[in-house]
């Protein structure tokens, strides 16, 4: 398959998801407002209903960030951008673009991106993820990771 022909079938997997993750969000929102709307009924509810909220949050940001991921790769599709990477303006491999459909950076440039911590992640609030209430001291033992 030629490569303008893959990134048509990529658009149309690009466009599917992104309405998929539309109603995904749509739906992860109702579901948000009506849990605020009832009333809990003792404090374990509560904490229940509480930790779902943010359990739903999360998802849904995760979901936001891929649909503006989606929405970007899409506009570079119509502006004839899409496949060409912004880091040093080679084509993108179609490898990469299968595995990644929304990718901006060849697999090069992604990797130099996150050695200096700009990347996927690059702007998150590592306070969030270290707790720096105790003695300083972390070390990769003390990191649990659900895999």
């Amino acid at each position: 398959m030629a490569r303008k022909d893959a990134i048509l079938s990529m658009r149309q997997i690009l466009i599917m998801r992104r309405d998929a993750l539309r109603t995904a969000l749509a739906g992860d929102l109702s579901l948000l407002k009506e849990l605020r709307a009832q009333t809990a009924g003792d404090v374990v509810d509560a904490a229940l209903d509480s930790a779902q909220d943010e359990i739903s949050s999360q998802l849904a940001e995760v979901e936001s960030r891929e649909l503006a991921s989606i929405e970007n790769a899409l506009q570079r599709m119509r502006d004839g951008q899409y496949g060409v990477c912004e880091g040093c303006s080679c084509s993108i491999p179609m490898a990469r673009l299968n595995a990644l459909p929304y990718a901006t950076l060849c697999i090069e440039c992604q990797r130099e991106s996150e050695r200096f911590g700009k990347g996927a992640g690059g702007d998150a609030d590592w306070g969030r993820v270290l707790d720096t209430s105790g003695d300083g001291d972390v070390s990769i033992n003390d990191i649990e990771i659900d895999v």
